[in-house]
């Protein structure tokens, strides 16, 4: 199977973000979070590398992780960091479930 390179860049955009929060702000429940959710996802896309039909661990946490910044977006207006990563989430969620309906990919 081939890498799933664009859930291992979601996956290195939420563990930066959380160090970039860390390294802006000194905050570190950002830092705990992003590198919580991007190990996670990383794992996540590790397996949808291996087999395409195993999407639980990267659909639910791209669903977790959207659903959370969404309703912080919500309530705080920011764009930054919370409208970007309810916005890629939600992409991700597309992608993942699309991904899981299509015909699987030929291996040589």
């Amino acid at each position: 199977m081939p890498i799933d390179i664009p859930a291992f860049a979601y996956a290195a955009a939420v563990a930066g973000g959380g160090i970039l929060g860390y390294v802006k702000s000194s905050s570190i429940p950002s830092l705990a979070a992003g590198l919580l959710f991007g190990s996670i996802l990383g794992y996540g896309a590790y397996q949808t590398s291996q087999d395409q039909t195993n999407v639980a661990v990267l659909l639910g946490t791209s669903t977790a992780l959207g659903g959370l910044m969404g309703y912080r977006f919500y309530n705080s207006g920011k764009i930054m960091p919370a409208g970007v990563i309810a916005m890629l989430s939600a992409a991700m969620i597309i992608r993942t479930v699309t991904r899981y309906f299509s015909p699987p990919l030929k291996t040589q």
